[in-house]
């Protein structure tokens, strides 16, 4: 079952309708009913792999909850009597057993989405590896890959580390924490949501709040002409520009900006449903962008790109990396070896480096995803260790660098920067993608973009029209809403609001997935 399918619109309609005509006790029963048969509608066979989650994180967390409750209970009855050397030693103890408790969860957990998600592309390394010696291959068995494995498993070990720092309590009810692994709307592509901010809000009860629903719905139906409309018609550019051996040079550089567009609509389209389907029921998700191409740099960037999956590795990968104790016997190594400039820097570095091949390696089994987190984290720091630089270009010209041309230049980099190494994404091949990069700077061919080219890949040019108003209505959506989303300020009134949205609702049966023989596709994000 889609997100832009017909059959989830008028069950996510069914589903909203009946929360708020049952007993308030039982909405959240509802969305746990509701949250399975989506997604047994999307693969019966999956339901057995998020079960499998569920119940390796309720129970980890459970047996992490109980030794945690134990402890304190010793540590209190026997405050009068243990000195404090003897209450750290003790608690130090204890949160050795319970951090044996967590990486067993943290294998089972992860263990079964590398097992579904990577085995192929380590299987396919062996048998290169094999080839070159002679050797015959391993034969590479077909696994299921489940809708929404990587999101529903990293927000459950998410809740497991937050368990085991104390950060959170266990939930002791089974089913609730079902919900929370399984919650529909966000189930497809996130956002990654943390126990304590979610788990309270799916189990309060919830009153029909007008202004809540009417904005949620205004969103909803932007999310959907965002991806059925910009991001649908812009992939079929995308595709042609891939498949075409023809299309170098300055067509490189159309589908490095087609394909930011096509990204940014289908990514930020899939967000806009599940959080204003979310909020329609009275829960508020996190959000997962601000503005991304207004960024200045790619540090900047990725502060507003998939937020929830950026701190998700910052809180879980970064930060306990850079503060483990081999890392920190490599800082005073360094530092001791290097000098304390860069000697502070390099376990730092390092692991950025870490964190950034992870997150490649997150969003797909193969060389260009590696690739792709690598050139992310290699910009970065080449950045960090140019700011010296910066700061003395800006000292010299401080006019220059506060002028508005200047951060529309900034802007302008920063965005063909990162749609440059997303371009990965799209071609696949890594040699064929630095191959087609080089190309930009060789083949000059600009001029047969404006005496046909541009309509020599697939699309018309009544789809690029569709494409630009569909950008131009993005922007103005982004730029008034800076202080309030256009959401909120069209649900005060109800009138134009509607009027709103019946034209977003017509401009998606005119130009969407049902109009000028269009097909819906699944979200970019689905395969995660």
């Amino acid at each position: 079952m889609q997100f832009t399918s017909l059959s989830f619109v008028l069950f996510a309609a069914v589903t909203v309708g009946l929360y708020y005509l049952i007993p308030k006790r039982a909405q959240w029963w509802l969305l746990l009913a509701a949250s399975y048969v989506f997604y047994f509608f999307a693969g019966a066979e999956y339901l057995l792999f998020i079960l499998y989650t569920t119940c390796v994180t309720y129970f980890t967390a459970r047996w992490m909850q109980s030794r945690a409750d134990r402890e304190d209970a010793y540590v209190l009855a026997n405050r009068d009597t243990m000195e404090k050397s003897a209450r750290k030693e003790y608690r130090a103890n204890e949160k050795k057993k319970r951090f044996r408790i967590l990486v067993g969860g943290l294998l089972l957990g992860f263990g079964m989405l590398a097992v579904l998600k990577y085995t192929a592309f380590v299987l396919t390394g062996v048998n290169g590896i094999l080839s070159a010696f002679g050797a015959s291959g391993i034969n590479i068995p077909s696994l299921l890959l489940p809708l929404g494995i990587s999101f529903y498993t990293f927000q459950s070990m998410g809740y497991l580390i937050d368990v085991y720092r104390k950060k959170t309590h266990a939930e002791q009810n089974f089913f609730r924490l079902a919900l929370f692994v399984s919650f529909f709307p966000q189930l497809v592509q996130g956002p990654i949501s943390r126990h304590s901010s979610l788990s309270e809000q799916l189990f309060s009860e919830h009153s029909f709040d007008g202004f809540s629903f009417r904005s949620g719905l205004a969103r909803v139906a932007w999310g959907f002409f965002k991806k059925m409309v910009v991001a649908d018609t812009a992939m079929i550019g995308v595709k042609g520009l891939v498949e075409g051996s023809a299309f170098t040079g300055a067509y490189v550089f159309v589908l490095i900006v087609l394909y930011s567009i096509e990204i940014y609509a289908d990514f930020t389209g899939g967000i806009d449903i599940t959080i204003g389907l979310s909020q329609m029921l009275g829960i508020k998700l996190a959000e997962n962008f601000d503005r991304p191409f207004s960024s200045r740099s790619t540090k900047e960037y990725w502060r507003r790109w998939h937020i929830t999956m950026g701190t998700w590795f910052t809180d879980y990968v970064f930060y306990p990396l850079s503060v483990c104790t081999p890392m920190q016997r490599l800082s005073k190594w360094s530092r001791a070896k290097l000098g304390a400039g860069l000697g502070k820097r390099i376990p730092v570095y390092l692991a950025t480096v870490v964190t950034w091949f992870l997150t490649g390696f997150w969003h797909g089994a193969g060389l260009n995803f590696i690739v792709w987190g690598l050139l992310n984290c290699l910009v970065i720091l080449v950045s960090q260790e140019l700011q010296p630089l910066y700061n003395r270009f800006g000292a010299k010209f401080p006019r220059l660098v506060a002028s508005k041309p200047w951060e529309k230049w900034q802007m302008v980099r920063t965005f063909l920067l990162m749609g440059l190494i997303r371009s990965l994404d799209c071609y696949r091949d890594v040699g064929r993608t630095f191959r087609l990069w080089g190309t930009m700077f060789t083949k000059f061919n600009w001029g047969e973009l404006f005496s046909g080219g541009m309509t020599s890949f697939g699309l018309t040019l009544a789809e690029w029209c569709v494409i630009g108003c569909g950008v131009v209505l993005m922007y103005l959506a982004s730029r008034l809403g800076q202080d309030e989303p256009v959401r909120e300020k069209l649900a005060r009134r109800p009138v134009l609001l509607c009027a709103c949205v019946c034209l977003l609702v017509l401009a998606i049966l005119v130009f969407g997935a049902y109009g000028i023989g269009f097909d819906a596709s699944a979200f970019i994000y689905d395969q995660f």
